[in-house]
């Protein structure tokens, strides 16, 4: 086919133009989905490095125009005045040596735009030479064109961008090419002498065909899909029962956790986003009721009290002698959920539009209603209180001493089921051992989650069977689940030492995307970051959330005193916020059996996290560039091979080294298209490569390898004799 393709003739121009097409299919949508400016630069760009090719231009030659051509869409994008005054190379060069050193200090979101484009040519080029390559050497293209429609059909699927006419172009442009490389190779294989009549005969039925295809594709009715669409079945969870189709469980809030456990899976499907000037979590409503199986409210005591903004929500969550600082947090709604997220410690609640709210004093969710019925706002702004809970008060709350804990608080929230097996409490008398304080026995049990052999799975998490119970699983059988088993256990141990706690759920504070001019902080909060956690209740303080959950930090500050006469050492109070590492916004993913997570790892790989979703773009060209450094490594392998093993061998002068030499060569010859048949002995193989090479190579060096085979040694020289005929042969074969 080398001989055929390197003539230029209309069959080679139609293939490069083809292959051209399918190339602006990728190009297409990067100018709708990003803020890539200029693509008409790129495209002539990968016309012109395939014109070079189809031209046959020497390769140093074509490497000097395209270099030209790229400096020449470098200067015009980014620099002034004339590109023959060199003034401004200085500060290219600078700027060149500058990303180099952000690369090597893994600064990614520092890469300006003049090195990113500089990246771009440069994989655009190296699929201009992929296209050459698979074109003229291969004669194959189904690997690109088989990508070409999958990038494609997941943008148009999972994107804004409507590829309908792109598939359509990209199906005939692909099947015109394997057609016409398919019609080569053949002309090759059986050495056919291409004539006008003969290649006539093969691609007017070849372009009829697709194209009466392609029309009656296009014009033909379309039957329903037999399949399901995927993304829809994704999507269609019920959103209320936090459960899809076939009780397959999905992320993201629902209202019946009376039966909890099992994998579940999950959805990005963003539910409002935030500003905020400091990062808490917001609350939902809490359950106070378990059952063994899971949470229940406890609707015979339910009462609604409505109020309106303007109104402190008629609900406690901490007393007026917690210190704390008023705060302001902003609620962009994108799903129509009725309910308020809220932050601990809501003081108000204001709207654009007038809405009346609704507080269910026993879950304390808070409803929105417009016109007496239920109504999502828009948008949102809570002010609240952040609190500074003092340790120290803390430790020496009581229940003796509260004259506000009324008998009710402790009924309600140290409830039970009658069948709790009792090794639930013997082991919160365990963990808790020594501990005087509800506050240190409420730390004990959330510290225990962090070790222990406890892991933080959301695929492998068990569901309790009939007779067992959900929290006794978890504690003495699997040790794995997410937060649901975490905050449960947590709550469950606490109210066998008879301390009042409640379970809570909602939503941690979501991914952060970007600081406003005013200093808030945008936070992007999705199905993924549906959560649950734990509030304890202490006399004369009120409700303190805790989180056992392994990897998540609620971010509640504990300010610990520390008086000077106490010790030598100490010269002033020291103040300690007890936070954890920052929390991943989507729930971990699953770890090793017999794995821990401690909080400097998961912060470890929060950190990692935070730097790929902000330098998500520089990351995944980074990623296709180097793949398409490795694809080219790869794919020529055939060329470069050879003088690697030379170069290699020349080191290798001992007689033993020629069976190995031999065994490479075979490997060789095979990635060169020289296969050897299934019951084809190595001299009728070496009589065939000798053929194909016309050479008399092969035949020798095969002659010593059967010596070597039969007498299991060789003659003193032999390898220094078989190496001129060794290395001719595998050069021939690059």
């Amino acid at each position: 086919m080398k001989a055929h393709l390197n003539r230029f003739d209309f069959g080679l121009l139609l293939l490069y133009g083809l292959s051209f097409l399918l190339i602006w299919e990728w190009l297409r949508p990067v100018k709708e989905l990003t803020e890539t400016g200029n693509i008409g630069v790129f495209i002539v760009f990968v016309f012109i490095a395939l014109l070079l090719s189809l031209l046959g231009v020497r390769a140093f030659a074509g490497f000097c125009i395209k270099s030209l051509y790229i400096l020449y869409s470098v200067h015009s994008l980014y620099y002034q005045g004339s590109l023959l005054n060199f003034s401004w190379a200085g500060s290219f060069i600078k700027d060149l040596k500058a990303n180099f050193g952000r690369i090597w200090n893994a600064q990614w979101i520092e890469l300006d735009d003049v090195f990113r484009t500089l990246l771009f040519f440069t994989l655009l080029w190296i699929i201009a030479y992929l296209i050459q390559y698979w074109l003229i050497t291969r004669k194959r293209i189904f690997v690109f064109f088989l990508m070409t429609l999958i990038f494609i059909t997941v943008l148009d699927t999972f994107t804004p961008y409507d590829a309908y006419a792109a598939i359509i172009r990209t199906a005939i442009a692909g099947f015109l090419v394997m057609g016409m490389l398919t019609f080569y190779r053949l002309v090759e294989m059986e050495n056919i002498k291409k004539s006008f009549i003969f290649t006539r005969k093969w691609m007017v039925p070849l372009a009829v065909m697709i194209a009466l295809s392609s029309a009656l594709g296009y014009a033909a009715p379309k039957a329903e899909p037999i399949w399901p669409d995927p993304v829809p079945f994704i999507k269609s969870f019920n959103s209320e029962s936090g459960e899809g189709q076939a009780g397959i469980k999905r992320a993201g809030y629902g209202t019946d956790d009376s039966r909890l456990g099992g994998a579940f899976l999950g959805d990005d499907q963003v539910v409002f986003t935030t500003e905020i000037e400091e990062q808490h979590y917001w609350k939902v409503e809490t359950k106070g009721i378990y059952t063994g199986k899971g949470w229940v409210a406890d609707d015979e005591r339910a009462n609604t009290l409505d109020f309106s903004e303007g109104t402190v929500p008629p609900m406690l969550s901490f007393y007026d002698t917690v210190p704390s600082k008023k705060r302001t947090s902003t609620v962009h709604n994108v799903l129509d959920y009725s309910h308020i997220q809220y932050p601990h410690g809501v003081m108000n609640i204001e709207t654009d539009d007038f809405y009346l709210y609704r507080l269910n004093q026993v879950t304390q969710k808070i409803s929105s209603l417009k016109e007496f019925e239920d109504s999502a706002p828009d948008s949102y702004t809570v002010q609240y209180r952040s609190p500074s809970f003092q340790v120290k008060e803390l430790q020496n709350s009581s229940a003796e001493e509260d004259e506000n804990l009324s008998e009710s608080i402790l009924a309600d929230y140290t409830q039970l089921p009658s069948n709790l097996p009792p090794t639930v409490k013997e082991l919160a008398l365990e963990v808790t051992e020594g501990k005087e304080s509800w506050f240190d026995k409420a730390q004990a049990v959330e510290e225990y989650f962090r070790m222990n052999g406890f892991v933080y799975d959301q695929i492998n998490a068990a569901m309790p069977g009939e007779d067992e119970d959900y929290v006794a699983q978890f504690l003495f059988e699997t040790k794995r689940g997410y937060c649901d088993n975490f905050s449960t256990a947590m709550a469950v141990m606490l109210r066998t030492l008879d301390i009042p706690t409640r379970w809570v759920k909602g939503y941690t504070e979501g991914e952060y995307k970007e600081t406003l001019k005013s200093g808030k902080m945008v936070y992007e909060v999705t199905n993924n970051n549906a959560h649950s956690w734990v509030e304890v209740y202490f006399p004369g303080v009120g409700w303190v959330p805790f989180e056992p959950t392994q990897g998540f930090s609620d971010n509640v500050t504990f300010e610990y005193e520390v008086e000077s006469e106490t010790s030598e050492d100490t010269e002033e109070e020291q103040q300690v916020a007890a936070e954890a590492p920052v929390k991943p916004e989507v729930e971990t993913p699953v770890e090793a059996a017999g794995t821990t997570t401690s909080g400097s790892m998961a912060s470890w790989f929060q950190n990692l996290k935070t730097l790929l979703s902000l330098n998500m773009k520089n990351v995944t060209i980074s990623g296709v560039l180097l793949g398409g450094i490795l694809a080219i490594i790869f794919l020529t392998r055939k060329k470069w091979l050879p003088f690697y093993y030379v170069t290699l061998f020349k080191m290798r002068q001992k007689e033993e080294h020629f069976p190995e030499a031999y065994r490479v060569l075979l490997m060789q010859l095979q990635r060169h298209g020289l296969k050897r048949g299934k019951d084809q002995t190595l001299r009728e193989y070496a009589k065939y490569v000798d053929q194909f090479f016309s050479s008399r190579d092969m035949g020798q060096l095969t002659a010593q390898y059967e010596q070597f085979l039969y007498r299991g040694e060789l003659k003193e020289g032999t390898w220094a004799e078989a190496r001129p005929h060794w290395e001719s042969l595998i050069k021939k074969a690059g």
